[in-house]
């Protein structure tokens, strides 16, 4: 378990290095123009909605005791609802809109690691395939991760539970992260339950890749080339799993 963490967060120093010896830092401007005017519009309507959903809680409560409490707590929930679900949706957004690129990067890497080539090269119905493929491994992931990280922000408002739920929103969005990093490489040797199996049997290695992923994206630099990087290190570890497995 803690191997596989471990490595999952050690081969983005070994991304890094294979980026910079292959000059691969082109693939990063446009997955962070797109991280940029997504992030920019995704928030702002987070923001403009955070205020209606606690007032939407607030009303819930219809008894007059603890009605100042209530609303307080309501608008924290609601600001932090809505901050959360905004990065899920952001972040799945920015991995189908930037998949055709990241699929690029990612063969490429594998590629230059390999020496040779990986996939049966250019097609339309390839092509197409693919995007459905990414579309359906999307939609899985985000209504999962919605549904997990709704049942912790409830959970969280029992006070003795919220600093462990914290944590564990964290991991359950490193995992969905790291998911669809992994999911890059996967889908040109897997299907599509074969590619949850894997990320399955190796949680760990994507909650390892998924968790600098995620702290990348928090920042404000940071996650202009939090997918790239994250891509190319996720590449680099399944590949390695690939070839020992094979």
């Amino acid at each position: 378990m803690l191997k596989n963490f471990f490595e999952g967060i050690s081969t983005y120093g070994t991304a890094i290095k294979h980026v910079n010896a292959y000059g691969l830092w082109k693939y990063i401007l446009l997955p962070g123009l797109l991280s940029i005017l997504l992030g920019i519009g995704i928030f702002s309507l987070a923001w403009s909605l955070s205020d209606n959903i606690g007032d939407i809680i607030d009303n819930l409560w219809k008894w007059d005791w603890g009605s100042n409490v209530v609303a307080k707590i309501s608008q924290v929930f609601g600001g932090l609802l809505v901050f959360l679900l905004g990065m899920i949706v952001f972040k799945q957004l920015v991995m189908v809109v930037s998949a055709p690129i990241m699929s690029v990067l990612s063969e490429k890497v594998e590629r230059q690691l390999l020496g040779r080539e990986t996939s049966s090269g250019f097609s339309i119905p390839g092509i197409i395939a693919d995007i459905v493929r990414g579309l359906k491994i999307a939609l899985r992931n985000i209504f999962r991760e919605l549904g997990a990280t709704l049942l912790l922000l409830l959970l969280s408002l029992i006070p003795i539970f919220a600093p462990f739920t914290a944590i564990l929103i964290f991991v359950v969005q490193a995992f969905y992260a790291g998911f669809g990093n992994l999911d890059f490489t996967l889908e040109r040797h897997f299907r599509f339950r074969e590619s949850v199996n894997f990320v399955q049997k190796n949680r760990w290695l994507a909650i390892g890749n998924g968790a600098v992923f995620m702290l990348l994206l928090y920042t404000f630099v940071g996650f202009l080339f939090a997918l790239p990087l994250g891509t190319v290190a996720a590449t680099i570890a399944a590949t390695k799993r690939l070839e020992d497995k094979y």
